[in-house]
């Protein structure tokens, strides 16, 4: 986030203090937030874009519609977080549809959205105490544990996740991954989860996302259509004893499948051979495609195996069995 306070607003723009305050009441611009002593932060790119259209127009009135026709440049977290705070969805789709114009929507995710939504959460739950861990210990509901602010921001991102998700391009590798979502409802994990099933789409990847309270037995079905190359678990809200039963289904029903960790499903002891994938989606899908390559690549090895061919009878001694040459699956000759 890149803000700053009144002073250094007003030294940007060449103007006293109380002048910047002045425009502030007159025009409704610059708009400043308010931090928790009361004191303003003005939106850096909004200055900026304010004392680029009064060096040219040299008249504040004029320069306050100059800088807001064009804008204050690419959106920022901040700007959004404002539309959260205002209840505004039009003004957060809007923002976002301006983001997608200069950023990918990956980008967009990371740097926009999940990064606004976590400030309110953030800001709501200043000590790191996450109102869903509360809920879950039956102090209070998710609700009640975090501001009317970060519910709307919540509900608005997960809704545009899943539209994203609808108009991502259909699959064009044959690998699948399953996703255990282990997070629970207005839990920022949850989103994180959401935004990485969005990214693995966007991948061209086969992806299905799955809750870790569905019953193991329901789970053969999934795993029989998707038949995934890995297994995800994603959040750290659910019991290790739904996700055991899920993953030990799953390695009955597939073998040795990949398991992989995204953002703390399985506590990290150090002795755990469960892979890990980081906590940004972008992260997790970099290392989830370099991990399914070499699953790839190893399955290939497998699948050619060894061929055996048998050498010309000419060579052969008239006391000994045939002699017999095995290629490996690169090439590589051992006499047998």
């Amino acid at each position: 986030m890149s803000a700053i306070r009144t002073n250094a607003a007003a030294r940007m723009l060449g103007v006293s203090p109380n002048t910047v305050r002045s425009w502030e009441t007159r025009f409704g611009y610059p708009t400043p937030r308010r931090t928790e002593g009361g004191h303003r932060q003005f939106e850096l790119a909004e200055i900026e874009a304010l004392k680029n259209a009064l060096d040219e127009t040299h008249e504040i009135s004029s320069a306050v519609a100059i800088a807001r026709q064009r804008g204050t440049g690419p959106p920022t977290d901040w700007r959004l977080r404002s539309a959260f705070g205002h209840f505004s969805s039009e003004k957060a789709d809007l923002l976002l549809e301006e983001s997608l114009s200069v950023r990918s929507v990956e980008r967009t995710v990371e740097s926009l959205l999940l990064t606004a939504v976590g400030s309110l959460r953030e800001q709501a739950a200043p000590s790191g105490d996450d109102g869903c861990a509360q809920a879950l210990a039956g102090h209070a509901s998710a609700a009640e544990a975090v501001s009317p602010e970060y519910c709307f921001a919540w509900r608005y991102a997960t809704g545009w996740l899943a539209a994203a998700q609808r108009v991502a391009p259909p699959a064009a590798r044959p690998e699948g991954v399953l996703i255990l979502d282990a997070t629970a409802p207005l839990g920022i994990d949850a989103l994180y989860v959401q935004a990485l099933e969005l990214f693995i789409r966007r991948a061209s990847l086969r992806v299905l996302a799955l809750p870790v309270e569905l019953q193991a037995t329901r789970l053969v079905t999934a795993l029989s259509a998707l038949k995934p190359t890995a297994i995800v678990l994603g959040g750290s809200a659910q019991s290790m004893d739904l996700i055991a039963r899920l993953v030990y289904t799953a390695r009955q029903s597939l073998g040795d499948v990949e398991i992989l960790d995204y953002r703390g499903a399985v506590p990290d002891t150090g002795a755990s051979t469960v892979g890990r994938l980081g906590d940004s989606p972008s992260a997790a899908v970099e290392i989830l495609g370099s991990r399914l390559v070499a699953l790839t690549e190893a399955a290939a090895q497998l699948s050619v195996g060894p061929r055996f061919v048998r050498t010309p009878s000419k060579q052969r001694s008239a006391d000994t069995s045939a002699h017999v040459t095995v290629l490996s699956g690169d090439g590589a000759s051992v006499a047998g």
